[in-house]
């Protein structure tokens, strides 16, 4: 990881830090930010944000300037995991709207989840 997905990751961190729920683990060479379990977003290198959503709102953000479709090794990702560039996460208002985003769509999934159970 570089400098800018090192800086990236400590201001996921700080942004996070009053949720004890979150947990930090290095994977796919990103530092990622998981809730119970499920991966919210990663600091990616060069400072690239990689959010999980949920398709339909993946779909809706991908016209937002700066975002597009993550790609992982030589595969791109459904529109459900995306890549948001540092210039659209400037200062830390953009930077907690992506990861409330990320928190609502984990959330929803989550319940439907439990719903079908």
């Amino acid at each position: 990881m570089d400098d800018a997905g090192n800086d990236l990751a400590d201001r996921i961190r700080a942004l996070l830090s009053a949720d004890d729920a979150i947990e930090e683990r290095r994977m796919f060479g990103t530092k990622a930010f998981l809730d119970g379990g499920r991966i919210l977003v990663g600091a990616r290198t060069g400072g690239v944000l990689l959010v999980r959503v949920d398709d339909e709102n993946g779909a809706a953000m991908l016209t937002e300037p700066g975002v597009s479709r993550a790609v992982m090794g030589s595969r791109t990702m459904s529109s459900g995991w995306l890549d948001v560039a540092p210039s659209a996460i400037e200062d830390d208002a953009a930077l907690m709207l992506w990861l409330d985003v990320a928190r609502e769509s984990t959330g929803a999934a989550v319940e439907v989840a439990s719903d079908e159970s």
